[in-house]
């Protein structure tokens, strides 16, 4: 019994990057990496549909926003505090 080889992201870009050069065939790449032509035509197909989520300014925003935010809050902290601790030495 097989087990399944599971591919990480870099890898799988990696072989989609080359396959759309197109430079070699899906035969001399999947001799290349050991796959089969089916399954680097999957993730190729795959890529493409959702290609457009690259360039989407929503998906790349919200989630740059939302370290930028949790930093900011945590500076807006440390300024209350010290703050109000200038506040209670000064009177």
């Amino acid at each position: 019994m097989t087990t399944r080889r599971k591919f990480s992201a870099e890898f799988k870009s990696k072989v989609v990057l080359e396959s759309l050069k197109e430079r070699e065939s899906l035969e001399s790449l999947s001799k290349k990496y050991e796959l089969l032509p089916t399954q680097i035509s999957a993730w190729k197909g795959e890529a493409l549909k959702n290609f457009a989520q690259v360039f989407s300014k929503e998906k790349a925003s919200s989630s740059s926003n939302t370290v930028d935010t949790q930093i900011l809050y945590a500076q807006i902290g440390e300024l209350k505090v010290a703050n109000d601790f200038l506040k209670k030495k000064l009177q």
